[in-house]
């Protein structure tokens, strides 16, 4: 694929391909006139010489011809270096351009990171309604569009993530690497732009919005009658198991109530409007109500999610323990040479205390923290390169990475008006870690680590956001505006929609 940053150079090229074209073709024209000029001065003399005769001769067109050609040719001319003076200049007043300053520069990035990752999670939540809705065919354009954006997202990721662990100090290749993010996220924000009227025409043409609207309320009332479950659950997983393990869910409920309490407002407000035949409203507090109770559903789910998860990885423990004894035994068997003793010294202790916490009984543990500690044990034996070492261990670690990448996406998700760049880039990064293939154990336990990352750092980023729960509008408004789901909170606020930076924001009514 094509980077934005090499397109972009190729049209600069090409600009100058077109004054080149300009001062050939400008010269040929006045060669011409040159050329024409003695048949013109003929046929004036012509014309003298015969006064009685009448009509026009051909001579008395060729000098205005020429003129207006060559007038033609000088105005192509001066637009095209007007125009490219106009591309080039970065001040006010023309001269040579500056680059921007490279403190600005990352700034910008940043900036454009986190906006364009919030446009791709805001279409994505409205893309699945629309496909729900009208079918996958019918939004077949739209998803081609996020899927482009999305991959540009990711890659512009990647390379933030270079800037964080270079050591370079070269500002020319970190200028490289910020003005190629800046022109990744512009391109992936100007596709889902050009795409937004159209997704708006789809949207317009909805001739089951009374439907629309009954489909959000029932999955509505079903989502209420979920939540005592899952806070019952999360009581359950309190009492169970270590605090470690429920602590990244452990605000799931009162976050769920609180989008349900803005779903409320909203669905009550779009059924009004409904009633009063404002069919552009009603779908504008429509799309907000189900992105309210999208996230609603994150929450709840996630709850459900992990108690499975914890679940499981205790039924995986004692054949996770078993596999990892067995590692240990085949390691004592090879040389004791180089490091070797002392990495099955440290694999050794760190099983036997995984083995005391699990088997004691004395207190509840994690145990997706002890898949996970087990996975650390046995990676040092990977230094001897043995493969059957990184397939044993490769599959107790899977469950615990997948846990901590799905917990911090739904808590970016339904927190991103808060979350910064550097939370985005290590969740973005543990995603692709996880997704490569083949998958190997060191790969897997980089997901992991980003994840964890990635949770710590978006809990920090909302601790500094403050108290989002008391919106001058009303109870859930604080919540709409940090999950996303309101660009600000000023009375009136547009909900985000399908679209890139310009277009997001826009207002149906």
């Amino acid at each position: 694929m094509t980077s934005p940053l090499s397109r972009s150079r190729s049209r600069r090229a090409t600009s100058h391909i077109a004054v080149r074209v300009a001062h050939a073709v400008l010269g040929g024209l006045l060669a011409v006139g040159w050329l024409l000029l003695p048949v013109a001065r003929a046929g004036a003399d012509e014309v003298r010489a015969a006064p009685g005769r009448g009509g026009t001769n051909t001579g008395d067109l060729v000098l205005p011809l020429v003129a207006v050609v060559a007038a033609g040719a000088l105005a192509a001319y001066s637009y095209a270096r007007r125009t490219r003076r106009a591309r080039t200049r970065t001040t006010p007043g023309g001269g040579t351009p500056h680059p921007v300053p490279f403190a600005e520069l990352g700034r910008r990035a940043g900036r454009l990171l986190v906006e364009i990752d919030d446009c791709v999670r805001g279409s994505t939540e409205e893309l699945g309604g629309a496909a729900d809705r009208f079918g996958e065919e019918a939004v077949a354009t739209y998803t081609k569009a996020l899927a482009f954006a999305r991959s540009e997202l990711t890659a512009s990721f990647r390379l933030w993530q270079r800037l964080d662990d270079t050591l370079t100090d070269d500002s020319l290749v970190r200028r490289q690497l910020l003005e190629e993010i800046v022109a990744r996220c512009t391109e992936a924000g100007r596709r889902l732009d050009a795409e937004a009227p159209g997704f708006d025409l789809l949207r317009a043409l909805e001739r089951t919005l009374p439907a629309a609207l009954e489909s959000a309320e029932a999955r509505f009332r079903e989502l209420t009658a979920r939540t005592p479950d899952a806070e019952a659950t999360l009581t359950e997983l309190r009492e169970r198991y270590a605090p470690s393990a429920s602590l990244s869910v452990a605000g799931n409920v009162e976050q769920a109530k609180d989008r349900l309490v803005f779903a409320t407002t909203r669905l009550d407000r779009a059924r009004q409007s409904l009633d009063r035949g404002e069919d552009a409203r009603a779908t504008a507090y429509l799309r907000a109500a189900e992105a309210a109770v999208d996230q609603a559903d994150l929450f709840v789910a996630g709850i459900d999610r992990l108690a499975s998860e914890l679940t499981y990885a205790t039924a995986l423990l004692p054949g996770a323990l078993r596999d990892a004894d067995a590692e240990l035994v085949a390691a004592r068997g090879l040389p004791a040479v180089g490091a070797l003793p002392g990495r099955i010294t440290h694999a050794a202790s760190a099983v036997a205390d995984v083995r005391r916490e699990v088997t004691g009984g004395v207190r509840p543990y994690d145990p997706l923290g002890a898949l996970r500690r087990l996975a650390d044990a046995g990676a040092p034996l990977l230094a001897e390169d043995r493969v059957p070492v990184d397939r044993t261990f490769l599959d107790h670690a899977l469950l615990p990475a997948r846990s901590a990448v799905a917990l911090a996406s739904d808590f970016v998700t339904t927190h991103r008006g808060a979350v910064g760049v550097e939370t985005r880039t290590r969740l973005s990064e543990a995603e692709r870690h996880l997704a490569l293939a083949p998958r190997t154990l060191v790969d897997v336990r980089r997901a992991d680590g980003l994840a964890l990352e990635a949770q710590q750092l978006a809990e920090r980023d909302v601790r500094a956001y403050g108290n989002p729960y008391a919106g001058p509008e009303g109870a859930g408004v604080g919540g709409a505006v940090l999950g996303g789901i309101l660009l600000d909170d000023t009375p009136g606020a547009p909900a985000a929609s399908f679209g890139g930076p310009r277009t997001r924001g826009r207002r149906d009514f």
